[in-house]
């Protein structure tokens, strides 16, 4: 370009546009949470007519590969403009090009692309106008894609999903792939659906039978409200099912005072019990959901806040894990062992494409130990001289069985009759177990747990969206989904499962590992799961399972869920020291606050009636309220034993009045309810069947 003074010669032209100076980047978090900078040039075009952020100009975004250690190579940005696509947009991937087609991206590109930027919490906002089109910069595609949560965003504003996922929330890729890969999402879920009962009916004074008949029960009502879900809830791919933040409330309530000097029967009047409390708790969650209260509560609901009490709720069963698992030590520790194995030192291992190892690290932990203590009770290793597993230890009289049957117990596989005595037609049916009790007391209790578990299904309706959907909800579907979940344990309740119906935390993690998004393959699922309940002798197999490796798959869920509670802090700035404060406090009152409702009054000495397993569910009768109300005595000295309230009270009341950014603090961003409507993707994936939607098209707050 000539230097000449402009004023003395005529200027030259007309040259081209020159390109906009390369704005300053925002940051990862900024980008993670949807975070639109008023500085100019910081958004642009793509292809799928969505506003989307740029490439960063002044330093390369190398894309990390989690399994080979190292970081994947990005072309460098020349003058902050993005590298040419050499092969053009015909050589682009199959399954985004199918999506874009299928959901009229490319008819109405410039309708949606206004309103339709999107950061990595992924909801669509309103944008400015959309600039020049250029093409998507792809990642370098030589190292194997890993199952990986959703955390980084690509130049066009999309959480990197697509290129990992089999199959995607509206994909039907046929019934024999969606059936084999439906049967392996919920294999691989296992542990979750069938323990829990293992856990309450014995602590109800259950015998095998009843636990047998408690899991065909759970079974038939996970595939009923999972099928209610898919169809008339958030519509994402998400299992309900006996959730453990149920566990803990259920267990204290099992322990209350008043059925301590039962006699008879006292399954069926706990199980009766519990069943009133969750239809009124479950009744409340509906409410909650319904009128559109939770679309106005999602805005104290962060992942700062989501983390710690997610966490909590794993964190809380540690006096039962291993001590129960050391009862009969070389069973429980190989079953702990062998499910470490597999989920992570062959996790990379794959037969026929499918890594088996990570994927059905349960059941084949599960298999194999049991194996193992078949070989061994057969062999004699826990046969002693005249001692017999099945008399009761108060009617022993030989101070040498006294000592033995309890590991006997623990530790033989044939103690359990359920199989044999467990018929093969059953069909679970509502108040199987009698009329409900309606104590307004448990009830209450029950209410706040549902609280705590619909901010539990919130992060796992948002981390789900980011991996199989395009985006995520909005707010009125969130609330959609969590009214009914609340519907889903009424029916729980009518049947008796002994806890409340939600969507499952391990969710999110078995989308990532085995790649399949399909609400198709989940439906499919779910009604295997209801042919399944009607053979009781399945039931009754998975009532044999031997306590102590119920014990040992529980340490490994537990320590699962918690992880999965904390990785919601991958949304918000990790480092930042108000958030690593926040969830400090709030994992570590969650511990000791409880721990000194639970110990209040107990001396060492004291002869409890209850294992010490179950001790710190017995806090509502020593715990420190003691006013002349027992029903709030009840209430209080209750609900502040529980790890999980504390973790939720502490995290929402520091979350949200200590100062912060959105970016900060990672603040979910949901998809705009008019942005929503207008982008054909989202209308697809979350609008009701069967024109449904149509009818309630008036009802704005629990829907699109």
């Amino acid at each position: 370009m000539s230097s000449s003074d402009p004023k003395t010669r005529p200027k030259p032209g007309p040259w081209p546009p020159a390109p906009d100076a390369a704005p300053v980047p925002p940051s990862s978090w900024a980008k993670r949470t949807g975070f639109r900078p008023k500085f100019s040039g910081e958004t642009n075009a793509s292809d799928s007519g969505q506003i989307a952020l740029p490439p960063r100009a002044r330093e390369n975004e190398n894309q990390t590969d989690l399994e080979a250690g190292r970081a994947r190579p990005v072309p460098p940005l020349a003058n902050g403009e993005p590298p040419v696509n050499e092969k053009g947009p015909a050589e682009k991937d199959q399954m985004v090009k199918k999506r874009r087609e299928a959901d009229g991206a490319n008819k109405g590109s410039s309708g949606a692309g206004a309103n339709g930027h999107t950061g990595t919490n992924g909801a669509a906002e309103t944008g400015t106008a959309p600039q020049a089109q250029q093409p998507r910069r792809r990642p370098s595609r030589n190292e194997e894609v890993v199952d990986v949560l959703p955390q980084n965003v690509d130049d066009e504003g999309f959480v990197g999903r697509h290129s990992h996922m089999k199959y995607e929330l509206r994909d039907t890729p046929g019934l024999v792939p969606i059936g084999l890969y439906g049967f392996q999402h919920y294999l691989s879920m296992l542990g979750s659906l069938i323990l829990i009962p293992s856990v309450i009916v014995p602590a109800m004074g259950g015998t095998y039978e009843d636990t047998g008949n408690v899991v065909s029960t759970v079974l038939f009502v996970s595939g009923v409200t999972t099928l209610l879900h898919s169809f008339f809830g958030s519509r994402l791919p998400l299992i309900q099912g006996p959730s453990f933040v149920y566990l803990a409330p259920a267990l204290a309530i099992i322990n209350s005072p008043e059925f301590q000097g039962l006699n008879g029967n006292n399954f069926k009047h706990i199980m009766k019990e519990l069943q009133g409390a969750i239809i009124i708790a479950s009744a409340f969650q509906a409410i909650l959901g319904y009128s559109g209260l939770m679309s106005l509560f999602l805005r104290l609901i962060n992942p700062v806040v989501v983390a710690p009490t997610i966490a909590a709720v794993g964190l809380s069963f540690y006096s039962y894990g291993f001590p129960l698992v050391g009862t009969c030590l070389e069973i429980g520790t190989m079953q702990i062992l062998l499910v470490i194995i597999f989920s992570l030192y062959l996790r990379k291992i794959s037969v026929l494409g499918h890594r088996i190892f990570l994927i059905y690290a349960v059941p084949l932990g599960l298999g194999i130990t049991w194996a193992v203590a078949f070989l061994l009770t057969e062999a004699g290793a826990y046969s002693y001289k005249g001692c017999d597993a099945n008399i009761p230890t108060s009617n022993t009289i030989s101070e040498h069985c006294r000592k033995h049957v309890p590991r006997m117990k623990l530790c033989r596989v044939d103690t359990s009759h359920a199989l044999k005595s467990s018929p093969w037609f059953r069909f679970p049916y509502p108040l199987q177990w009698g009329t409900p009790v309606f104590h307004w007391k448990m009830a209450l209790v029950m209410c706040v747990v549902s609280i705590i578990a619909s901010v539990d299904s919130v992060g796992s309706y948002h981390a789900s969206a980011l991996l199989v959907a395009s985006r995520p909800p909005t707010p009125g579907v969130v609330s959609r989904g969590i009214g009914l979940e609340g519907l889903s344990s009424v029916l729980a309740g009518l049947w008796g499962t002994g806890t409340g119906s939600t969507s499952l935390t391990e969710n999110v993690h078995t989308i990532a590992v085995t790649k399949m998004g399909s609400r198709r393959a989940v439906e499919l699922g779910a009604c295997v799961l209801i042919v399944l309940s009607l053979i009781g002798k399945v039931g009754g197999f998975i009532a044999s399972i031997p306590e102590v490796m119920v014990a040992a798959l529980l340490c490994f869920m537990w320590a699962m869920l918690a992880a999965l509670g904390l990785s919601n802090l991958r949304y918000s700035e990790a480092g930042s020291s108000r958030n690593i404060i926040i969830v400090g406090l709030s994992l570590f009152f969650s511990l000791s606050i409880p721990a000194y409702f639970q110990q209040y009054g107990i001396s060492p000495n004291s002869n409890l009636s209850v294992p010490s397993y179950f001790q710190p569910y017995i806090v509502a009768s020593h715990g420190p309220f003691r006013s002349k109300y027992g029903g709030v005595n009840y209430i209080m000295n209750t609900l502040l034993s529980l790890h999980m309230v504390i973790a939720f009270l502490v995290a929402v009341i520091l979350d949200n009045t200590v100062p912060g950014s959105r970016e900060e603090r990672g603040v979910y961003v949901w998809s705009e309810s008019e942005a929503a409507r207008r982008e054909p993707a989202i209308v697809k994936d979350y609008e009701l069947p069967f024109r449904v939607g149509r009818i309630f098209r008036w009802v704005k707050w629990v829907g699109l």
